[in-house]
């Protein structure tokens, strides 16, 4: 069946007791199995395995993949087989929901292992010991639990912000379970077709799998950028042409042709304001001030070439300060919003929340925070050597960059925990100076919770759209962190490091995130003299310009086009990313406004054809016409792209285990392997 959902206009006018009691009326399914036995189980196994994949990719590439989605489908298709074989019943939306949520948070909490401990364990030349990570890791993602509650009630039952992945595994669960119904058919062809879509896609744009197929030579890594690195450049070098800004090679600057769907199916379920805003703020990034800088000397390049990483040394500082001051004016705008998630503590306080009884409650996050952050301290300092002091100071921190990485997540699915863990270690730099190791454990402890906070409250927006308990949600993040750590924790370090640190930064074990940790860190212990006068600047301007843009949209009323967080995220991604995301949020905007005006065509019709003079009924209403495909298509935005946000995700995680992980090893381990390789073209000559 499809979705309710409240309206932009009752978003915007309802208040948030009456969206809590219009959810309770029309959305909620408390009677329906949820967190059952079954579905913690198959959550816990599900979990646990693609934990595993996360470990191996993050070590080789440093990315975290994002496992909701493959876990629903992967227990809807197991548990439709054994309804099948009569081992079983299948699974109910609600008891998929609870799954998905333990399983993501098991894919997400071994991100220190390749982050902030892997670099400390380089700085400091000791191994971490097993118990003492999982105890830190878990600790750390319990705290992002009681974060992410209180916050709740703002971005998700208040504001409906859409959380584009959590938004795309709630109707993939809607479709694959209402499938019996005609429109949740149609809703399951289209997710299907767009996952197929972007899969095939996923499978062209792979270097290895196309000289497996064809037996290439010599194609560059991601052959679809060939228009500026590959052979059509070098035609176009003879012509006297040559794709560059300031002498700045496109490819360089990250301006290229990315045929991903992935990214552009997320911009168009983040919408044209946010498409817009990411946009220009690329634009001026990457075409305007990188170029400027890079000819002015101010951005170096490394062995001779620029790219995203040299130029977000620069960058970095004016996005980060515009998506804090912009995220904390947001917040604190809105007192009232926070004042009611406090309601009912005190037996005098204001009226009830009508969805006390099925929430967290707020008590547990107030009491909890400053017990579990306490603990942090301590261990913190025991284990890490980091002052009192200094760790206290982490927990309020924390605060501030969990509502920076949840504004992030709920806009964009992207969760910048790359750029507030560089924050926290410059913060820290100013704080303990050439203390490297404090520099990186409380970047450890800002990041890795502010993740967890984001990544929780995009698990629970499926279950608010399915009308799920969300007490259940966050009982489902706890055994999923559990599951992640049980495996994944022991295969790190009895498989991979095998308590040899010289493992790290090696081919087989490259951990370029926590190498990115530990050089800032290594560059932090010289002082801040290394931050260019420019960047300096950068971070007042972007400072400046979050508060007016979040200032002129209340003054409007919502009404300006523009997002700030958007607009200084734009300057920590890629701009492949970024366009991608604009050319979704505009396709689909599109195609909105011509289903719109198509609508309307259709009522002006009916009125004309069923009302004469003096507007009396002269006939009944003509029968319902055929909907165009561009209505279809804005009608069902959110399963075309939860298909192929699902079906490119399945492949990308396919690919990364088999060509970053497996392929190379197995066809270089024997010599008939090798000659296979070398004839397919996979390993050189």
């Amino acid at each position: 069946m499809a979705i309710k959902q409240l309206t932009p206009e009752q978003v915007h006018t309802m208040s948030l007791e009456e969206k809590d009691t219009w959810w309770l009326k029309n959305v909620y399914r408390g009677d329906m199995p949820q967190l059952t036995l079954r579905s913690a189980i198959t959550g816990m196994l599900l979990g646990a395995f693609l934990s595993l994949t996360n470990v191996y990719i993050g070590a080789r590439t440093g990315w975290s993949l994002g496992v909701g989605i493959t876990s629903v489908i992967l227990a809807f298709g197991l548990f439709k087989v054994l309804s099948r074989l009569g081992l079983g019943r299948d699974m109910t939306v609600l008891e998929n929901n609870a799954m998905q949520s333990i399983a993501t948070s098991a894919g997400y909490i071994n991100a220190p292992l390749f982050t902030s401990l892997a670099a400390y364990s380089m700085v400091t030349t000791t191994v971490i010991p097993m118990g003492k990570a999982m105890i830190w890791m878990f600790v750390l993602a319990i705290l992002g639990v009681l974060f992410a509650f209180p916050m709740k009630k703002r971005f998700i039952n208040d504001e409906q912000l859409p959380f584009p992945e959590g938004m795309a595994a709630g109707v993939v669960m809607d479709a694959l379970h209402e499938s019996d119904e005609e429109e949740g058919l149609f809703k399951a062809k289209l997710l299907l077709g767009g996952g197929f879509l972007s899969a095939a896609l996923e499978l062209l744009r792979d270097d290895k799998v196309m000289r497996a197929l064809f037996a290439l030579k010599n194609i560059p890594h991601h052959y679809d950028e060939l228009l500026y690195n590959g052979r059509f450049a070098d035609l176009l070098k003879r012509w006297g042409l040559t794709p560059s800004i300031r002498g700045v090679p496109f490819n360089e600057l990250t301006i290229r042709f990315d045929t991903s769907l992935i990214f552009v199916a997320t911009g168009g379920l983040m919408g044209i304001r946010t498409g817009v805003s990411l946009l220009l703020g690329g634009i001026l990034n990457y075409w305007v001030l990188a170029p400027l800088l890079i000819q002015h000397g101010i951005i170096l390049p490394r062995n001779g070439h620029y790219g995203f990483g040299q130029i977000t040394i620069w960058a970095l500082w004016g996005g980060v300060a515009c998506m804090t001051t912009s995220s904390l004016y947001a917040f604190f705008s809105k007192p009232k919003v926070i004042l009611d998630a406090f309601k009912g503590l005190s037996r005098k306080g204001g009226s009830r929340d009508v969805l006390a009884d099925i929430e967290l409650p707020v008590k547990l996050s107030i009491i909890g925070i400053p017990l579990v952050g306490a603990v942090v301290v301590v261990l913190g300092h025991v284990w890490f050597g980091i002052a009192w002091w200094l760790g206290i100071i982490a927990i309020p921190l924390v605060f501030v960059f969990s509502l920076i990485a949840v504004n992030s997540t709920a806009i964009t699915a992207i969760t910048p925990t790359g750029a507030l863990g560089k924050l926290t270690q410059l913060t820290y730099g100013v704080l303990a100076p050439k203390n490297i190791t404090t520099n990186l454990m409380t970047a450890g402890i800002t990041a890795e919770v502010a993740s967890n906070t984001a990544n929780l409250l995009m698990d629970i927006k499926p279950g608010y759209m399915l009308g799920g308990k969300p007490r259940h949600q966050a009982l489902g993040h706890v055994l999923g962190t559990i599951s992640g750590l049980v495996l994944s924790v022991p295969v790190w370090y009895l498989v991979l490091i095998q308590g040899d640190i010289g493992r790290y930064g090696t081919e087989k074990l490259p951990v370029p995130s926590a190498l990115t940790w530990k050089a800032v860190a290594e560059v932090l212990m010289k002082g801040l003299d290394f931050l260019h006068p420019t960047a300096r600047s950068a971070v007042l301007v972007g400072a400046i310009v979050g508060i007016v843009v979040e200032v002129t949209k209340q003054v409007t009323k919502n009404r300006f086009p523009l997002s700030a967080v958007a607009l200084g995220l734009a300057f920590i991604l890629n701009f492949t990313d970024i366009w991608s995301m604009f050319l979704g949020s505009f396709v689909f905007w599109l195609l909105d406004r011509r289903a719109v005006a198509w609508h309307r065509r259709r009522e002006q019709e009916a009125r004309m054809s069923t009302t004469g003079p003096g507007g009396l009924v002269e006939a009944p209403l003509p029968p319902p016409v055929k909907r165009p495909w561009y209505a279809l298509a804005a009608e069902n935005t959110e399963a075309i792209c939860a298909g192929v946000i699902a079906g490119g995700s399945l492949m990308g995680i396919g690919l990364s285990v088999l060509g970053v992980l497996v392929l190379p090893d197995v066809l270089e381990a024997s010599s008939f392997g090798k000659a296979l390789g070398q004839l397919l073209g996979i390993v050189p000559r």
